[in-house]
């Protein structure tokens, strides 16, 4: 999913001849497609933001959402299904599974969240670098991208947290080293791009520096490129995240984290159902969200 956002932005690219300038009928003509195709990205914006905005708020105010008890549970409702009372029942311990899944949201995202920023910084800043220095500079940090490209994120992950104690920092780490080439790619691109446009020749006709002239005119057109790709990255370091906690890598028991929360569920998939597919649909949901999110953002920031 995030390869896609990638690989639209390079489709997107001009190419080395330019067609016929547009006259000013043509422009006019061209304002409604505009409006229409901006309108149906504010529909997907909203239908899609909002349940991202409830779920959000399971990581910030849990307690608005359930007055469970995320880690002690009652002997006497030891897995019962869903009710009134337990929206995704209880668990085999007799703890509320919507609690858990809830409060689970919290140390969900900040993992991912820290994931998405080593592979944000580093791989923005090989990607700038990249496009910048030219010379024998973008050879070799392409070569290293090529390298982390060709193995798959996930098993860089594994390699990582396996390596090391694990817990959320080794995972969100682990993840992030996973995503640098993805965000590193993107970077590059948006920067070639934008460099040939005719506005940043100008700035350095004007005598302006390479740094000076991406701080000023380059960096801040290609985050509109870059966010989109770190919305999407965001779900895709979720459902990672939750597929090396459900394997054991993640935060100790009994600390509430989604793949922890299957991971529980497994061994009475056949008793008790709910604990492990209502948090699924929750993981599943909420990845399928920030795709829909992050493709309507990079549509609404692509100029």
């Amino acid at each position: 999913m995030a390869l896609g956002i990638v690989e639209d932005v390079v489709a997107h690219q001009p190419g080395p001849t330019a067609g016929p300038a547009a006259g000013p009928h043509d422009a006019n003509d061209l304002e409604p497609a505009r409006a229409r195709r901006r309108r149906r990205v504010d529909w997907a914006l909203l239908l899609s933001g909002l349940p991202l905005l409830l779920i959000l708020g399971f990581a910030f105010f849990p307690g608005v959402f359930t007055s469970q008890d995320p880690l002690n549970g009652i002997a006497t409702q030891v897995m019962q299904g869903p009710s009134g009372e337990h929206w995704f029942g209880t668990d085999h311990l007799g703890r509320d599974v919507f609690a858990r899944v809830v409060y689970g949201t919290s140390q969900t995202f900040l993992t991912a969240g820290l994931a998405v920023l080593v592979g944000l910084v580093v791989g923005s800043a090989l990607g700038l670098a990249s496009a910048t220095l030219g010379r024998w500079v973008d050879p070799v940090i392409m070569r290293l991208i090529d390298v982390l490209l060709a193995i798959p994120s996930f098993l860089i992950a594994l390699i990582i947290v396996t390596a090391s104690e694990p817990g959320p920092i080794s995972l969100g780490i682990g993840v992030g080293i996973g995503s640098i080439a993805t965000f590193a790619r993107l970077t590059r691109t948006e920067v070639m791009r934008i460099r040939a446009l005719d506005y940043v020749e100008a700035a350095h006709l004007n005598g302006g520096n390479a740094w000076s002239v991406a701080r000023r005119h380059v960096v801040p057109n290609a985050a509109g490129q870059i966010l989109s790709l770190l919305v999407v990255d965001f779900g895709v370091a979720i459902l990672a995240i939750s597929s090396l906690g459900f394997l054991g890598f993640g935060a100790p028991p009994p600390t509430p984290e989604w793949g922890l929360i299957i991971a529980e569920g497994r061994q009475y998939l056949g008793a008790a159902w709910w604990m492990t597919t209502l948090p699924g649909l929750v993981i599943v949901l909420t990845v399928v969200l920030l795709g829909i999110f992050g493709r309507c953002v990079q549509k609404q920031l692509r100029f």
